[in-house]
């Protein structure tokens, strides 16, 4: 009954209308522990380029899929919108962050169809989970 009230209290009041920088945070984090754990996964096998290539794509989701997880109150109906910012975010550090570490020059299409995958994730993490009613 009470954790009915505070959950009501939290929607009403906004109580976590600033929680997409966190949500970022917490893609971040998770994309470090997988990145770190796949790493030892290559260096203990001999994986090929494709395999590790689609396996970063899915670090990527997966990532923004647990920011957008924590930053979106079940039921919001603001979940696409936060969730597209969370993905937005994610990936233009990302790929800014990937382009320092690399020194590699960043093409324009390159860049935007990462930013777009990582909007279209968040995005529809979003209004999965803000379309989910809390129990």
């Amino acid at each position: 009954m009470a954790q009915q009230m505070v959950r009501r209290v939290r929607r009403k009041t906004g109580a976590r209308r600033n929680t997409w920088w966190k949500g970022v945070l917490v893609a971040v984090a998770v994309t470090l522990g997988a990145v770190a754990a796949f790493a030892v996964l290559i260096g203990l096998t001999e994986m090929q380029d494709g395999l590790i290539r689609v396996v970063n794509q899915l670090i990527k989701v997966g990532a923004i899929f647990a920011g957008v997880w924590y930053a979106v109150p079940r039921g919001d109906s603001g979940g696409i919108r936060r969730g597209a910012l969370i993905g937005l975010v994610y990936m233009g550090i990302g790929v800014l962050v990937y382009a320092l570490l690399t020194q590699q020059k960043l093409t324009v299409m390159g860049y935007a169809i990462d930013l777009l995958m990582g909007v279209a994730a968040g995005g529809l993490s979003g209004m999965i989970l803000g379309a989910m009613q809390e129990k």
